[in-house]
């Protein structure tokens, strides 16, 4: 046959675009494309056993590196099992390429085995979703999807190649996809108004995302808070926004209830919002979400976030980095004496405060020591001493243990903590392979919870096959111990008095042995279940850069006696 398929031709599209990672799990109707992989040795294939783990396993290569990154899927049930990782990607801004193939457009109205409306699938939770329908325009429909994922706001975008259309030979000229650039400055006008709306606050917030990290505004955004003298607080978030031990960062607004979150925003009489929407929890406040009098502005790349949801008096759509760095020379330029003086005394004042409770906090983990069983704290503070933090990159889906994990290993610098975000689970130890892949040369540590955990275990065994050598904590607290935190608070609101947690939430019987389910897929492991056992199962882990498990026995709230009984059939 002269000249070359879509099989190949797609192959040097995405390797033009600088995708040599392919996340998968290999299905019938993809076979061509994945025959013609072994002419293309730059090709990596990575082999995961579920869609989901591709999908997630893609995510955190893609957060780890902020480029277009690679994800094949197989047809209607390959793409059924992976639609909440994509929508988690969705929620992430993660710029996913999915592709997957049909038997072919000829067989499109036989209501054929797997048949379904793929693109209307996808749709949902995806940027973009497409099909290609010719050969003549197979590698365009590729490069815009590639352009739609990278530009900002980035997200995953997906493709459905019929195998007939990959088959034929195909003639399209193969080069790059144009990523435009959205480097775009506010009017000075603006600025200068933004500067002299905050500087007259008596006390100023900053709220901020992902943007911040995805624009690498952390310098920017940094000085801002300093000028100004403002708490900061992410909101909807995975990577870092700003260094958690700075005096000025607060921690984060709320994931589950507006009732938490609504102190923080009404605190302030001028709030910044840079990079985020507000706000994400899963059951918001539907009022005003500021003091009455505040002012609000918005810097994003993304209209929509801007007064999607509450009130913006200034909203403008621009580069985060750009939008910051104009700000603080602004407001260098504008300030009084007298207002760089509180911005100061409120530094120091936050500083303050902050401390204290990191303090308290800490000091409430010393009590903790000697006890059983196991605390988070006595685990994460033992870890923080054995690491060099400066190249160890954290993927943390721990959740109830997050905090203690991050207490004594604060990230502080840009790609060095990635968090779990959108609501799907089981992203901590595929997203951790994916960002290992992606730095091979740092340690690589990723945290779950055995609920979590147990939705993508069998990413342990691509870890295996492709010598990845990230490292995996299992927070095993016998339970869905968030669920287990939320409906307390559900108790709380509506004056319920509390009782036993459901059923449900309870993992404790029969116990998952994580130690031995890893040495199954290949993975060395061990079980900590005292606090004499911490120190050398954290010393075995970091011994070498091969894949390693530590299940973590934590403290939890469960009756293995009690489901024994109830649970029987």
């Amino acid at each position: 046959m002269a000249g070359k398929t879509g099989n190949q031709k797609i192959i040097e599209q995405f390797l033009a675009d600088g995708m040599d990672y392919m996340f998968g799990n290999p299905g019938t109707v993809e076979q061509g494309f994945l025959d013609a992989l072994a002419e293309y040795p730059e090709m990596k294939y990575i082999l995961t056993l579920q869609e989901t783990i591709a999908v997630m396993m893609g995510d955190g290569y893609a957060r780890a590196t902020q480029k277009p990154t690679l994800v094949q899927l197989h047809s209607s049930p390959g793409i059924g099992n992976a639609v909440g990782a994509v929508y988690q990607a969705k929620r992430g801004h993660a710029p996913l390429v999915v592709i997957g193939s049909d038997a072919g457009v000829q067989y499109m109205n036989m209501d054929a085995q797997m048949a379904n409306d793929l693109v209307a699938m996808m749709a949902p939770v995806t940027k973009y979703a497409t099909m290609a329908t010719s050969s003549k325009s197979l590698l365009r429909t590729l490069r815009r999807a590639v352009k739609i994922a990278s530009t900002p706001p980035m997200g995953p975008v997906y493709v459905c190649l019929p195998m007939d259309i990959l088959d034929e030979i195909n003639d399209e000229p193969v080069f790059p996809s144009c990523i435009p650039s959205t480097r775009v400055a506010p009017a000075p006008e603006l600025i200068t108004q933004s500067a002299e709306m905050l500087l007259a606050a008596g006390k100023p917030m900053i709220f901020v995302g992902d943007g911040i990290a995805y624009s690498d505004a952390i310098p920017e955004l940094t000085h801002v808070a300093e000028l100004l003298g403002a708490e900061v607080y992410g909101v909807e978030f995975g990577d870092l926004v700003m260094d958690n031990t700075h005096p000025l960062y607060q921690g984060t607004t709320g994931h589950m209830f507006g009732s938490f979150s609504h102190p923080i925003t009404t605190k302030g009489d001028a709030n910044l919002i840079v990079g985020t929407y507000m706000l994400p929890e899963v059951f918001p406040e539907l009022g005003d979400i500021y003091a009455p009098e505040a002012q609000v502005i918005h810097f994003d790349l993304n209209a929509y976030e801007i007064a999607k949801n509450h009130r913006v008096d200034l909203g403008v759509v621009s580069d985060p980095k750009l939008s910051l760095a104009a700000l603080a020379q602004a407001i260098i330029a504008v300030s009084t004496p007298e207002q760089k003086a509180r911005a100061q005394q409120r530094i120091e004042e936050i500083g303050n405060a902050k401390n204290a409770k990191v303090a308290a906090e800490k000091e409430a983990d010393e009590e903790q020591q000697g006890k059983s069983p196991l605390h988070m704290s006595q685990f994460t503070k033992v870890l923080a001493e054995k690491l060099n933090q400066d190249e160890t990159i954290i993927f943390d889906e721990a959740l109830t243990s997050s905090a203690a994990v991050s207490r004594y290993l604060p990230p502080k610098l840009a790609k060095q903590y990635f968090l779990t975000r959108g609501g799907s689970l089981g992203v901590g130890f595929p997203g951790a392979i994916g960002a290992k892949i992606a730095n091979p040369e740092k340690t690589v540590i990723g945290f779950s919870g055995d609920g979590g955990s147990m939705y993508t275990i069998q990413t342990l065994w691509s870890a295996v096959r492709h010598n990845t050598g990230a490292k995996f904590v299992v927070c095993n607290n016998g339970s869905y111990k968030l669920l287990q935190l939320n409906i307390d608070q559900y108790w709380q609101e509506r004056e319920i008095p509390k009782h036993d947690h459901p059923l449900p939430f309870d993992l404790s019987y029969p116990a998952i042995r994580f130690d031995i389910l890893a040495q199954s897929m290949g993975v060395e492991a061990v079980r900590v279940e005292k606090e004499e056992e911490i120190l050398p199962a954290i010393e075995r882990m970091l011994a070498d850069d091969k894949p390693f498990l530590i299940d973590l026995v934590l403290e939890g709230n469960h009756k293995s006696d009690w489901v024994k009984v109830n649970c029987s059939q």
